[in-house]
């Protein structure tokens, strides 16, 4: 199964929002793009749920580059996304997936996890 332009382009955009300071200050702007049942297994080692760790002011603002997008169809409406994170603030690189799920017409993030590297 092969994606198409289009989804890696639009999936990758929305990786992006997900780095954004606006996007990650906001509760709300957060839970536009995460499933209700969405779970992260965080590079700090933090486990970290939708419903129960995201507060009003977000998940903490970062500077960090995306590189090596890559997007893996694992369904018709699920796909799994890759890629590499340099956070800027503390230098650190990481290794990052993030599986996506297509509900009522709209993208949305179920489980993503960062995992600490050296650099590449």
């Amino acid at each position: 199964m092969k994606t198409n332009n289009y989804l890696n382009d639009h999936i990758r955009q929305l990786e992006e929002k997900l780095l954004n300071p606006k996007v990650r200050s906001s509760k709300m702007e957060l839970k536009k793009l995460l499933d209700d049942g969405f779970f992260e297994f965080g590079s700090s080692g933090r486990v970290l749920y939708k419903d129960e760790d995201i507060e009003d002011g977000g998940i903490g603002i970062v500077k960090m580059r995306m590189s090596a997008f890559e997007l893996h169809p694992l369904s018709d409406s699920v796909v799994l996304a890759t890629y590499r994170i340099f956070n800027e603030d503390s230098k650190q690189h990481s290794l990052r997936s993030s599986i996506w799920k297509l509900n009522e017409g709209s993208w949305k993030m179920v489980f993503h996890q960062g995992t600490k590297t050296n650099d590449f």
